[in-house]
């Protein structure tokens, strides 16, 4: 009988759970151990769910929908679907509540809940729908003449298109020039810290592919002629999706318990620091940083989900060529930080017809398009799941997010100092009072978007480098330098599982995931 190959999977996020997952689901798995290495004490990188007091957190929001059926199974094994419309309070077994005003807890704890997709912009201290519609509303909240013309602005970009060398070309092609320097060319640099301008067009390729005016319309038709295919519908316009009771990081650590049960093996506080090659290219072993001390893990096969930079930097026993270290070293990324706040209630009035635990506005993402702040969204967490609070029919759970750079002002505010920033942008904005806040949490997460500047020109040089290396599998969000959404870095393991077994040593499949043009969901981060 053959030994099993012995995988390491560094990081248990998405992509190195799901990885895990694939390798060890078949029953009576003689082929692999499986080793996953997490530098930290969670699971599910930046979609775990932080717990502060008896309330939680979801670090930048998840929405678990996803034009692959295979994650969609995928998800639905760890946590069947509970009820049809999750904002109505008796199928969320809401219609007998607690004395404390808290969730009824005979629902069942490992269940998703299907809730209602309400995101709007909030600009000029109004609501507009995001994506934008072509609503009378919408109209009437830009007034007479900037309506006039963002419409000439618009028809103009029909007529005359611009070579899309910058993100900049990409949004004026798709909406004119007065509808993104309203709506997209603050807020993207606020997002990056760089002007669109600077920004390569690949990156609205990736983030808002077939969003445009045109589809805006064909969508709104589509509905109002009772016409719906999900396959072809723009994942920015779905209306519905699944998320977890307790936050994704409940379900995380839910896959996390069955990847044990499966016979692999979790090691958290272990920070991978090189990796060793022997004389045939080839990874051999890895160090990790435990507790200050190093220790060496022998493998086979290794799976990094660690980003690109800092897996070249590790790379050790192998004379990587300068040009590829340039490439890895300079790619950038944006921090990000985010405070969890409880109010008392909102200064924002629900005018919309969708019923919500307290009348608070419906929605799950407000996007700050007020271009005199710096915070780029408010998460109301009453929105995704009443169950990640302990009173949600009194009190106000938010996230109110920003993005940033390791080491900067921002980055380096005191907890208090950065919390009474944020709250004072959101008196500014007339959201809340100050005196309404109750407690505050503050976040900080880096590494979390990988940017589209610099030497990322230069990326497919370093794919091509670390795709020679016959035993190394990239993966996830940080893993291949790209903007995936959870269900892509998903993909990207299932893939990835599926050569190892295969014994198929083009990774081409692998690095294809996400590069269709109406897979994507826009979020602007």
């Amino acid at each position: 009988m053959n030994e099993k190959k012995k995988v390491i999977i560094v990081g248990a996020g998405p992509a190195g759970l799901t990885m895990a997952h694939e390798l060890l689901k078949e029953k009576g798995n003689e082929k692999y151990d499986v080793v996953i290495l997490e530098e930290t004490n969670d699971f599910g990188g930046i979609s775990k769910t932080v717990k502060y007091k008896r309330n939680r957190m979801d670090i930048g929001g998840h929405r678990f929908f996803s034009k692959d059926e295979r994650v969609m199974k995928f998800w639905e094994e760890l946590m069947p679907i509970q009820g049809k419309n999750s904002f109505d309070d008796e199928k969320l077994g809401r219609e007998k509540p607690l004395k404390n005003g808290g969730p009824n807890p005979e629902i069942d704890d490992d269940v998703m809940l299907i809730r209602q997709r309400v995101s709007r912009i909030y600009y000029l201290k109004k609501f507009f729908d995001y994506p934008i519609s072509m609503k009378v509303q919408t109209f009437r909240n830009m007034g007479l003449w900037r309506t006039i013309k963002a419409g000439f602005s618009y028809l103009k970009s029909l007529i005359i298109k611009r070579e899309e060398k910058s993100l900049e070309d990409f949004y004026i092609n798709r909406f004119g020039k007065v509808l993104y320097s309203m709506f997209f060319e603050k807020y993207t640099e606020k997002l990056w810290g760089r002007h669109p301008s600077e920004i390569s067009a690949d990156w609205g390729a990736q983030r808002v592919k077939g969003i445009s005016i045109k589809a805006v319309i064909k969508d709104m038709f589509n509905k109002a002629f009772g016409h719906k295919n999900k396959d072809n519908t723009e994942t920015s316009l779905i209306e519905q999706f699944w998320y977890p009771k307790y936050g994704p990081g409940h379900l995380w650590e839910t896959l996390a318990e069955k990847i044990l049960q499966e016979g692999g093996e979790i090691r958290k506080g272990h920070l991978v620091k090189r990796f060793n090659f022997n004389s045939e290219n080839k990874i051999v072993s890895v160090d990790c940083e435990v507790n200050g001390k190093t220790v060496t893990i022998n493998g086979d096969t290794f799976v990094s989900t660690m980003p690109m930079n800092d897996l070249v930097e590790g790379f050790s026993g192998v004379e990587v060529p300068k040009e590829i270290k340039n490439i890895a070293k300079g790619l950038p990324f944006r921090d990000f930080i985010t405070v969890g706040l409880l109010v008392d209630k909102l200064n924002l009035e629900n005018k919309t017809n969708i019923k919500t635990l307290g009348n608070i506005v419906p929605d799950c993402w407000i996007y700050v398009q007020e271009p005199q702040v710096t915070m780029l969204r408010i998460q109301i967490f009453n929105n995704w799941s009443p169950y990640l609070l302990e009173d949600p029919e009194n009190k106000v759970w938010l996230g109110l997010e920003y993005t940033c750079t390791e080491g900067d002002k921002y980055w380096n505010m005191s907890d208090e100092e950065f919390t009474n920033f944020a709250i004072d942008e959101l008196v500014s904005m007339n959201i809340i009072k100050k005196e309404q806040v109750e407690d505050s949490h503050r976040e900080k997460i880096k590494k979390a978007y990988p940017a589209y500047f610099d030497t990322y020109k230069d990326i497919d040089k370093l794919i091509e480098y670390v795709n020679k290396i016959e035993n190394l599998y990239c993966i996830g969000r940080n893993g291949q330098h790209r903007y995936n959404n959870m269900d892509h870095s998903m993909v990207t393991a299932i893939e990835a599982a599926k050569n190892i077994r295969n014994n198929v040593k083009d990774k081409t499949n692998i690095w294809n995931v996400n590069t269709d043009k109406e897979y994507h969901e826009t979020k602007n981060t």
